[in-house]
């Protein structure tokens, strides 16, 4: 007997939708209330610090300014040094090493059938789609596997914006988890079908996320954006990287546009979020054969005044923009209290009316709402945790330690009196260090 190809490829996405909807109540998962906000989650690859106009930057970003102007700012928001783990963390409310994930993964990443942000919503009368990069896992543990109904974008870890390869020159541009060729510039086409996502929902709430590729490298720009920096004093591959965000940012406003032209904006909450700080610069005479080979990518981000880079635990690596924006619902202002990238899945689910589903796992990330919404004003924030392999560190309150797993030099910062981390403390503050030490172990202990 041929089984269909089409009827082989589902069966694993059936699955795993039952299995995610056994983590809810039938109840919640049948019922809409009319409460439920749609949630529009926006992430760029590599944006720095240093790399939004609302924070000083030279780089035109007035769309994502006016969220930042109109919203909330989160200046101590705390995700991974580099890109899968911290979209791990989003999508799972772990920290990813619970996965053994400590750097850019590819294969299966998150377990099939563990529940997922998107797969919490599904069960709950979500639809939900994901727009852009996947980069949390290779075919075929893509995702619809982890319960979004529809795909769009680019499996892999950064693509040619153009032939929308990856550096191999492996396919990866794909809809619904399945290649196909498409012409366009990736931040078009993303924008494009988020705008195409939003207008066409109707009946129930949406949970969209848009990851858009820039401003990652390889970086290449249509003249219409390029010029904009042309007479301004930047090194030309930063003019390159300024005109990949403002491009982005361009974009950005089309969606909000969307929103408001479709009558979602009321009641959609807009979280906007980078995937880690700032990369220092990138070259490569080979990949993507070889066309970038003499092209500038010598200068990229920006992370100013933070210390450190993408794949840093230091605070340009792993502190980055952030702005939670959601109009006559949440109040202008700042939370400057740290927030870490494992939050927003218990957080996003309580507001979606799942939070009862959520509490009966066991989540790294906390649901910081009642906080957000004023409902409490005692937060904190909780014990955070990084492991990439190669170092580890841990945040309690104002303290941050950092230790190297070769070397094991220990690094001791109080961010509130030096968050440039200028003075290493472990010499001079030996009691914090030691219990900071056995608070590390105690969260190594849990990886897999």
């Amino acid at each position: 007997m041929t089984l269909d190809p089409i009827k082989i490829f589902y069966i694993p996405v059936v699955i795993a939708a039952l299995i995610s909807y056994a983590y809810l109540p039938r109840e919640q998962a049948t019922n809409r209330t009319t409460d439920r906000p749609n949630i529009l989650v926006i992430m760029p690859d590599d944006l720095g610090w240093s790399d939004v106009g609302y924070q000083g930057s030279s780089i035109k970003t007035p769309n994502i300014d006016n969220l930042a102007k109109s919203g909330i700012r989160l200046t101590q928001q705390y995700v991974m040094p580099t890109c899968t783990p911290t979209r791990v963390s989003l999508m799972t409310g772990l920290y990813p090493s619970r996965y053994g994930v400590t750097a850019p993964a590819y294969g299966q990443v998150i377990d099939l059938g563990d529940p997922t942000l998107a797969s919490i919503l599904t069960a709950n009368g979500y639809a939900t789609s994901i727009v852009g990069k996947w980069h949390m896992g290779s075919p075929p543990y893509t995702p619809l596997k982890y319960g979004f109904q529809s795909s769009y974008g680019y499996f892999d870890g950064q693509i040619d914006p153009y032939t929308h390869e990856y550096k191999t020159g492996r396919k990866s541009w794909h809809r619904d988890d399945v290649l196909f060729e498409e012409t366009g510039h990736a931040t078009d086409l993303i924008t494009k079908e988020a705008i195409r996502i939003i207008e066409m929902q109707r009946n129930r709430p949406f949970f969209l996320y848009v990851a858009y590729s820039t401003p990652h490298y390889p970086l290449e720009e249509p003249e219409k954006w390029t010029q904009m920096y042309a007479e301004i004093s930047m090194s030309s591959s930063r003019k390159l990287f300024a005109a990949s965000v403002t491009h982005m940012d361009s974009g950005i406003g089309e969606i909000i546009d969307a929103l408001d032209r479709s009558g979602h904006r009321q009641n959609t909450l807009v979280l906007f979020i980078s995937d880690n700080g700032g990369q220092l610069d990138w070259h490569n005479a080979t990949h993507y054969h070889g066309k970038y080979a003499d092209k500038p990518h010598q200068v990229l981000g920006n992370n100013f005044p933070l210390r450190g880079w993408k794949t840093d635990l230091y605070e340009g690596g792993i502190r980055v923009p952030a702005i939670l924006n959601w109009p006559g619902h949440l109040e202008v202002g700042v939370i400057d209290v740290p927030i870490h990238i494992a939050d927003w899945l218990p957080t996003l689910c309580y507001l979606a009316g799942s939070d009862q589903a959520v509490k009966k796992l066991d989540r790294d990330g906390q649901n910081i709402w009642p906080f957000i919404a004023g409902m409490t004003t005692d937060y904190t924030g909780h014990t955070m945790y990084w492991n990439t392999g190669r170092q580890h560190a841990i945040r309690e309150g104002p303290w941050k330690l950092l230790l190297n797993s070769q070397s094991k030099q220990v690094e001791l910062y109080n961010l509130t009196n030096d968050f440039r981390e200028t003075q290493d403390l472990s010499n001079t503050e030996p009691q914090k260090r030691e219990h900071l030490l056995k608070v590390l172990e105690a969260f190594q202990k849990k990886d897999r």
